[in-house]
């Protein structure tokens, strides 16, 4: 079954039904569509590359025409972008983060002739076209009357049996959450309200985000906002697996003091990032395993990654930092990461530098990046998380202002 496009909308006034027919847009009772991308030729810009050396880098065109978001939604911060084993494309995006002057035609009577907040989880095809969206308080259970749809979601992961993992930031989201592609709850783990430290093996911390191994039956997920340290659970019985922090440690370091707010992911009060630290930052952004096999995890306010071997035993062994540009202050650096579909490149998200890192996969040589901070095509403002399709092809999200996925053609290796 497909998602369903979210597009129904309450009759307007007469001043506004009229407004909408001279503009163009949709009426009251209209299905809002968006274009059908096949109709939509692509609107391709060469984008910056900057090389480092002369190996071989991959070479991209962003395509300024991707997505065709139906013409009366808009987007909010996009904390999350991923591509599906169908080669669709999926974001999770902050309906709460628009204001009034972005949710007119949502108001009541409507102020203005558009928008209104899309769905907080979408789907598109590769091309662009909209493939439907769902998500907030009713996709998710109650919990002794406490509703467990975050409050501010964040990340999300699609794994090869089409099922959907989102997690949250917000005030009391210590819950990872778990649908169909069409939106139908599964399961959870972790309880909002309910936190217990880093050596807690059933309550989480903020979650930042999921990934699930399918032929492991293994959920990892970076415990990340609150907590400081990697937690894992056997998705066959929906028990606990392992944890583990920083060089494979038991986690330590503490946990984060009241709620976070965003203020926080760019102050420097902290004394700065430190690529040696013993202990993950205040901000464990990402987990993922590799093509090798290798679990990689974004320690984004110390700006590196951390890379580790896992046993067949569940054992975690530390093999190696990876700096991301280590001297940088602010958002800090490594975000995300993804990999090239033949697993030779390595995509690293920054955030403060607003650039996709190229690594060499087999050796972690940094080869060079892409994009630049700005909000033309192309560029970022607070660059959030990367994918790739099964092509080559580049998808990145963004947060804050920047409320943007794009998508980056890849044109060749040179």
């Amino acid at each position: 079954m497909e998602p369903t496009a979210v597009n129904d909308g309450k009759r307007r006034n007469g001043f506004f039904a009229a407004l909408l027919m001279l503009s163009g847009l949709p009426s009251a009772n209209a299905s809002a569509t968006a274009t059908d991308a096949a109709d939509v030729p692509q609107a391709l810009v060469p984008a910056k590359v900057q090389q480092l050396n002369d190996r071989p880098i991959p070479r991209f065109a962003v395509d300024a025409a991707w997505p065709q978001v139906p013409d009366d939604l808009t987007l909010g911060q996009i904390p999350g972008v991923a591509v599906d084993r169908h080669d669709n494309v999926w974001i999770i995006q902050r309906p709460n983060s628009l204001d009034f002057s972005d949710n007119g035609l949502a108001q009541s009577p409507p102020t203005a002739v558009c928008c209104r907040p899309a769905p907080h989880v979408m789907q598109f095809s590769s091309a662009g076209d909209y493939l439907g969206g769902w998500g907030g308080s009713d996709q998710a259970p109650r919990i002794d009357g406490v509703d467990q749809w975050p409050q501010v979601v964040h990340g999300i992961f699609v794994d090869d049996r089409d099922s959907v993992w989102i997690g949250g930031n917000g005030k009391d989201d210590h819950v990872v959450l778990n649908f169909s592609a069409d939106g139908e709850f599964i399961r959870q783990y972790g309880i909002r309200g309910v936190t217990g430290g880093n050596s807690d093996r059933e309550a989480l911390g903020n979650p930042a985000d999921i990934h699930h191994d399918t032929r492991l039956n293994e959920v990892l997920v970076a415990d990340g906002y609150t907590n400081k340290r990697v937690i894992g659970f056997d998705s066959a019985r929906n028990t606990f697996s392992r944890l583990f922090g920083a060089y494979g440690k038991d986690p330590d370091g503490g946990t984060r003091e009241g709620d976070f707010d965003q203020s926080q992911a760019s102050s420097n009060a902290d004394g700065g990032a430190n690529p040696e630290a013993g202990i993950f930052g205040d901000i464990v952004h990402c987990v993922s395993r590799g093509p090798d096999g290798m679990i990689y995890v974004c320690d984004r306010r110390n700006n590196r990654i951390q890379v580790f071997n896992s046993a067949e035993d569940g054992a975690i062994r530390f093999v190696r930092n990876l700096v991301i540009a280590g001297d940088t202050g602010g958002l800090r650096t490594a975000s995300d990461i993804a990999w090239s579909p033949d697993g030779k490149f390595m995509y690293v998200a920054d955030m403060m530098n607003g650039q996709v890192w190229i690594l060499d996969a087999a050796d972690y040589a940094i080869l060079g990046a892409l994009g630049r901070n700005g909000r033309y095509a192309g560029e970022f403002i607070w660059l959030h998380s990367v994918d790739v399709d099964s092509k080559g092809n580049l998808y990145t999200s963004e947060v804050s202002t920047g409320r943007r996925v794009q998508k980056f053609v890849l044109t060749g290796v040179e």
